[in-house]
């Protein structure tokens, strides 16, 4: 056990959980970096002294160029750099940002006005020395200082929005996470102080399992193989059978998947346990639970069906019991989009005395 948590915090270390600036280097970032950077080239092409009367194409293809090797340069520092501005004082990364930015417009407009006056040299066969229009440098500079104050200001804001968000969706999951029912709790130690006597054995290996489901809800709330919880649902229905013996019936029905494929924790096992505590134990009979996993080349599907009573006698419990119901799919709703956003679903329906909740989330690996 020391070992990996060593590996997770050299892990922490070399990645901090708060960057300073978003990621630049994503695909989307990219675009909206170069559509930024052209409406930028139309704007200084247009407060020329020519204006729209009379716009020049040429300009505006040599003001593009220049501003999206620019943007794209810094873009691509910034990102490599993401991760250390993270780990150093708000001012000292923020000026760092920012001399990055400038010195990459220095050195780019140095390298097009020389590259300007050797193609020139080329069209005129003629050599000239070099001469630097230090005022043009000085206009490039006084523009990428004004500009990329605020574009980074906006940058630096946006990431610490994105931050406290995840903070916040991290502390909620965790909540989420860490809520065992607290009869499950009693039923389960009841279950144990009546075997030690008679099974020692079994009982030894109810603590196990009841070890194995705090052990899972008091961890860092994550993506976990899905095997490892199919693992933890069973110990939780191995406990829950003990007490309710031929009551309870399970149904595994799992497909072919990849070891690979990761589900957010403890995400089963409310599931089932509402299968029970809503469905089968209420029941003089009991019931079975059906467990459905499948895997396509897109998605993983879980579908949890169980029998449901359908006429109460107490209408208050009812309605009390209808409420916990949905306040533990809403719960597991939540995390499904904080780790998976829209790409996951969740949804229920209840026909013919079946209760049955559908899961559809993305692959991940």
């Amino acid at each position: 056990m020391p070992a990996p948590r060593i590996k997770n915090t050299r892990a922490e270390a070399r990645e901090p959980l708060t960057p300073f600036l978003p990621d630049l280097c994503n695909s989307q970032a990219i675009f909206l970096l170069v559509l930024v950077a052209e409406l930028l080239a139309l704007l200084l092409t247009i407060s020329a002294p020519s204006g729209l009367r009379h716009f020049n194409w040429d300009k505006l293809a040599l003001v593009s160029v220049q501003v999206q090797w620019i943007v794209l340069c810094s873009a691509v520092a910034l990102c490599r750099m993401r991760f250390w501005l993270g780990r150093q004082t708000q001012i000292k990364a923020g000026s760092a940002s920012y001399a990055v930015v400038l010195l990459i417009t220095l050195m780019l407009s140095l390298l097009g006005q020389w590259i300007i006056y050797g193609a020139s040299d080329l069209v005129l066969v003629v050599e000239r020395p070099v001469e630097f229009d230090y005022w043009s440098l000085l206009d490039n500079l006084a523009l990428a200082a004004i500009l990329s104050g605020i574009l980074l200001r906006y940058l630096y804001l946006q990431q610490q929005l994105h931050n406290q968000q995840q903070a916040e969706m991290q502390a909620r999951i965790q909540a989420l996470q860490s809520r065992i029912r607290p009869h499950f709790l009693f039923n389960s130690m009841n279950s144990i102080a009546s075997l030690i006597s008679t099974e020692p054995e079994t009982a030894e290996r109810v603590v196990e399992d009841l070890s194995e489901l705090f052990r899972a809800s008091l961890a860092e709330p994550s993506l976990i193989p899905l095997e490892r919880e199919l693992t933890l649902c069973k110990h939780y229905l191995e406990i829950e059978q003990l007490r309710l013996g031929r009551r309870l019936q399970v149904d595994w029905q799992i497909g072919s998947y990849t070891d690979e494929v990761k589900i957010p924790s403890l995400m089963l096992q409310p599931l089932v346990e509402n299968a029970i505590f809503h469905g089968v134990e209420p029941m003089p009979k009991g019931g079975k639970i059906t467990i459905k996993v499948s895997q396509n080349d897109k998605q993983l599907s879980i579908v949890i069906s169980n029998p449901y009573v359908l006429v109460k006698r107490n209408t208050q419990n009812n309605e009390h019991s209808q409420r916990h119901n949905r306040m533990a799919l809403d719960n597991i709703r939540r995390r499904l989009t904080a780790h998976f956003g829209s790409a996951a679903r969740l949804s229920s329906s209840a026909e013919n005395g079946v209760f049955t909740t559908y899961i559809f989330c993305p692959l991940t690996v």
